[in-house]
């Protein structure tokens, strides 16, 4: 992978969820691998940020204010990049929302504006620009942000990891329909693991003392051990550049939880929490 950034100097990377966290920090590791970019977030300010330090930095970057919950609003934001700087080299999906609670407390707005973000912002994200990425007749690259999670189950997070399992799934389908019809478009999933973002602080969902006391543990431990969106970016861009699927910020973890899923069907294990875990869950609802 040394040389692999190379691949993506001069040419145009979309990246949705720009405003912070992981995209923010891809959004700076492909200026600084000679891309203009074009920050998609619901969050003007933030990207507005973005821009700004990118621009200071001697970089070319595009603030676009991006519901990506909509098709349409994806389909604008494809117009504009086209028109703006031509073909797009990179793009990636990595916009994404953190719900906590029980599948049935949680709220019916709640659920589809989850699942509206996590998975249907991919979906039609893709819709958006393959067609024309195809039509460009170039080597691309496209990119899915899952997570760790969509090699695992938990609780209280149900819908995430759902979205994540189905981000997974897409990803892989449509990196068959890339060889299936031999285009240059590669397709690779990011599976991150503990990286330190606001997805936690700003998760939407329900607010019983369970999803209070995981939504603080999970913040704690991406505080304590938790890498910067920056340093995770410098690790994904490349292997994106490199052609991987599988695109990991923590390598032998993700084996781990591979392993593990692996295992969990093969054997068709009942979903389970460990002991501990389970009973320390249930003395919090319990309070």
């Amino acid at each position: 992978m040394g040389d692999s950034l190379a691949r993506l100097n001069g040419g145009v990377a979309v990246i949705t969820g720009a405003g912070s966290g992981i995209g923010e920090g891809l959004a700076h590791r492909a200026a600084a691998a000679g891309m203009k970019v074009v920050l998609a977030d619901i969050a003007r300010d933030r990207i507005d940020k973005v821009a700004a330090d990118i621009a200071r930095t001697g970089g070319i970057a595009l603030p676009v204010v991006t519901d990506v919950s909509d098709p349409a609003a994806l389909e604008a934001l494809a117009d504009k990049t086209f028109d703006t700087f031509g073909s797009v080299r990179l793009l990636i999906n990595n916009a994404g929302i953190e719900t906590l609670g029980l599948s049935w407390e949680i709220p019916a707005a709640t659920w589809e504006k989850t699942l509206n973000i996590n998975i249907h912002g991919v979906i039609h994200g893709v819709r958006a620009f393959a067609p024309r990425m195809i039509a460009a007749g170039e080597p691309a690259y496209i990119a899915n942000t899952a997570s760790i999670g969509a090699l695992g189950i938990m609780p209280v997070q149900t819908s995430y990891i759902l979205s994540k399992h189905a981000i997974l799934a897409y990803s892989e389908c449509l990196y068959m329909e890339m060889q299936l019809k031999q285009l240059p478009i590669h397709v690779s999933a990011i599976l991150p693991g503990p990286v330190a973002t606001r997805i936690f602080t700003d998760s939407a969902g329900t607010r019983d003392a369970t999803s209070n006391f995981h939504q603080k543990v999970m913040e704690d431990m991406l505080a304590a051990n938790g890498m910067t969106g920056m340093e995770a970016a410098s690790i994904i861009l490349p292997q994106i550049a490199a052609e991987k699927f599988w695109v990991s910020t923590h390598a032998d973890m993700t084996r781990e939880y591979a392993a593990n899923r692996a295992r969990h069907l093969a054997e068709l294990s009942l979903p389970a929490l460990p002991p501990e875990v389970l009973g320390l869950l249930g003395d919090v609802n319990a309070r």
